[in-house]
């Protein structure tokens, strides 16, 4: 089953949007369309039996009721475990950002946070609900990687490790500046954060296989979802003994709440981009910025995608044409599901506060292997 992406416009945008869609196998991208600052460029890979990496791009009124409040949402959302806790997080995280920003009259890190924390809640609701049926969604979770533009500042809200690096023009060339804040615990300061929050459990980090581990079981710090890290009562049976911690545990060991940047925007700043860490693995950021510097915007991040994949291919000492031809699943063991957004930034548009013409773009979809 192949569930694309979709816009919404103009029979005119869709078509011209159209043209520069493509689908191939188990890449898709949108290799050009116009957001409320610029153009934009959207590709994804399948590497897991069923996709789990989800995104959007929102572009318009960020209320319901006030339509001077202006801007362009992107999400990033790498699922792990299964696609549910993805899935759910593109369905409404923007709608619970925009009744949050309705109420507050603008767009700000309370609004986002708000977003976040409302959006887990229903997730774990949902798992409530399921929990005799389907006690499986108690072990699925996701990142989230959220953007906001508007009125001359971007807000980075990250709770997992997808990341957003800004290109920033500068005499020697375009510099990376990472705006997000990464929750591994195989990075020292998640590792810390973590610990502090812990402070009576020693076992809150396990280093596992030569990398760190929350409880032994999972590399992020922070997520959405994840319901059996969160709240005891999903840790026990009917989840399968695999998924389950040993220590009892009252106040939730993973936590939903993002680490939130803003950052003022200057002329300088040409372009963002917006990935799963399924790119950053194989790509530095410098390496990131400067294909995107260097590159026509047209197909931009499928041009990011093919150096992450030749990048995966050369460590196992393959070609990447041999690496084309691994089905999903298999797939994974070469390389992750991969999700970049490159979002440019017209300093003209930036400084006008964007139009207004509303656009949705989610993305996301699943290619079974017998498909």
């Amino acid at each position: 089953m192949v569930k694309p992406f979709w816009r919404r416009g103009t029979s005119m945008e869709r078509s011209k949007i159209s043209d520069l869609t493509k689908n191939d196998g188990l890449t898709w991208c949108n290799d050009l369309g116009l957001h409320a600052f610029g153009e934009f460029s959207v590709a994804t890979i399948q590497a897991n039996s069923v996709m789990e990496d989800q995104c959007q791009i929102e572009s318009g009124p960020l209320t319901f009721n006030n339509p001077d409040v202006q801007g362009t949402f992107v999400g990033v959302y790498d699922g792990h475990g299964g696609p549910e806790a993805s899935r759910f997080i593109a369905d409404n995280i923007f709608p619970n950002l925009k009744k949050f920003a309705t109420e507050g009259g603008e767009i700000s890190e309370e609004v986002i946070r708000n977003a976040f924390a409302e959006t887990d809640e229903d997730f774990l609701m949902a798992v409530k609900k399921q929990w005799r049926k389907n006690p499986q969604m108690a072990s699925v979770g996701s990142c989230c990687l959220a953007g906001v533009i508007g009125n001359g500042l971007v807000y980075i809200a990250n709770a997992g490790d997808s990341r957003a690096v800004l290109g920033r023009s500068e005499r020697s060339g375009v510099r990376a500046v990472q705006l997000s804040v990464e929750h591994n615990a195989n990075v020292e300061s998640a590792r810390q954060e973590l610990w502090a929050m812990h402070p009576n459990d020693p076992n809150i980090l396990v280093m596992k296989h030569r990398m760190w581990r929350v409880k032994g079981v999972i590399q992020v710090t922070k997520s959405i979802g994840d319901a059996y890290l969160k709240r005891a009562e999903f840790n026990r049976e009917p989840l399968l003994p695999k998924y389950r911690v040993a220590e009892h545990f009252t106040k939730p060991i993973l936590s939903a709440d993002p680490s939130v940047r803003v950052t003022q925007l200057i002329p300088e700043d040409e372009f963002m981009i917006f990935a799963s860490d399924g790119l950053w693995e194989h790509i530095s950021n410098q390496e990131a910025v400067d294909i995107v510097h260097s590159s026509p915007h047209q197909g931009v991040a499928r041009r990011l995608l093919k150096a992450a994949l030749k990048e995966a291919a050369k460590k196992r000492e393959m070609r990447y044409s041999d690496l084309q031809e691994i089905h999903p699943g298999v797939r994974r063991h070469f390389h992750d599901d991969i999700t970049v957004i490159v979002v440019y930034l017209d300093p003209q548009m930036v400084q006008a506060n964007g139009w207004a013409s509303p656009l949705s773009i989610r993305g996301g979809y699943s290619m079974h292997p017998s498909s």
